[in-house]
């Protein structure tokens, strides 16, 4: 018998969980982690203590009414790529304030 070891499959409730906090973190379950046991184990321990919804970056609703209203203001439009990214949406506000 050699030394290396053998992954485990892992077993459906593991991979019926992941796929939950995939659904409710808004993430991928990659395919390589869904191979063996001990790396889902260790990819359901990281997704689960993160809170619903962290990794999306998308503007908040109160941003995206914000950005609208100064649109109306300085009669000019949100360019789209600032409502698919967080981050962009606020350098607009700052900058058309």
């Amino acid at each position: 018998m050699d030394s290396t070891t053998y992954a485990l499959p892992a077993t459906p409730k593991q991979i019926a969980y992941a796929r939950s906090l995939a659904l409710r973190n808004k993430t991928l379950l990659p395919w390589e982690v869904q191979q063996d046991r001990r790396s889902l184990s260790a990819w359901i321990d990281a997704q689960a203590k993160l809170k619903p919804g962290t990794q999306d970056s998308r503007p908040t609703s109160k941003q995206v009414a914000f950005a609208e209203r100064l649109a109306r203001i300085k009669r000019r439009a949100v360019p789209d790529e600032c409502f698919r990214d967080k981050g962009l949406m606020s350098k607009w506000i700052d900058g058309n304030r």
